[in-house]
């Protein structure tokens, strides 16, 4: 397995206390995805946060953190280029959509056309062509899911990581979104670490299922 590309935790311990919350050894190459599932409480979202350099003071950890092969030790959220999608879209209210777009975009795109046309380009990916002027609150859930998940690709992260991204869509718009989130993925050639409860959610992941806590 080639390691130099793809999302490596080196035996990575989270802690608290004495209290150990979780260990992972895992590999996540290009286009696969992992899916952590584990009950309220178990380190999930404590993870993420290592991944992204969020990890709070009164956490310890153990092991590597490799994207691409470097070792992302020390290095602050913005060094990191992970992309991090929450349950909730997360819209900034007071930003049309196209301005939500554009927040995101990665600093190589440069120009008012070249950006304008980026974000156009990224809401006819997504079926939303002719959204830019809309405001966020006029947008439906799976709409604003798509919104979200756009903005995420727009800044070109290196991996991706969703917390529970389509826990609050109902049955019909969980499963459309989760389909466009994971195609996506897979074509940007991502590696994804999918933080879920939903069985459903990890069988349509299709990668390695690790299980921390009690079920």
């Amino acid at each position: 397995m080639d390691k130099a590309r793809g999302l490596t935790l080196d035996h990575l311990t989270l802690s608290k206390g004495t209290e150990t919350l979780l260990s992972v050894d895992a590999h996540v190459a290009p286009g696969d995805v992992l899916s952590v599932m584990g009950p309220s409480g178990s380190g999930k979202s404590t993870l993420l946060s290592a991944l992204i350099g969020t990890l709070a003071p009164a956490f310890a950890m153990q092991g590597r953190i490799l994207l691409d092969g470097e070792d992302l030790a020390g290095k602050p959220p913005e060094a990191r280029r992970i992309g991090l999608l929450f349950q909730d879209a997360m819209l900034f209210p007071h930003l049309s959509v196209g301005e939500n777009l554009a927040f995101g975009l990665s600093p190589d795109v440069r120009g008012r056309v070249a950006r304008r046309q980026v974000v156009e380009e990224g809401l006819i990916e997504i079926g939303l062509e002719g959204f830019a002027p809309r405001d966020p609150a006029t947008l439906s859930g799976g709409q604003r899911a798509r919104v979200a998940l756009m903005r995420t690709l727009l800044a070109r992260p290196r991996a991706l990581l969703l917390d529970e991204p389509f826990s609050r869509l109902d049955t019909d718009r969980r499963a459309s979104i989760r389909s466009l989130v994971l195609e996506r993925a897979r074509k940007e050639r991502l590696p994804v670490i999918l933080v879920t409860h939903d069985e459903a959610d990890a069988q349509a992941a299709g990668g390695r299922v690790v299980r921390i806590g009690q079920e």
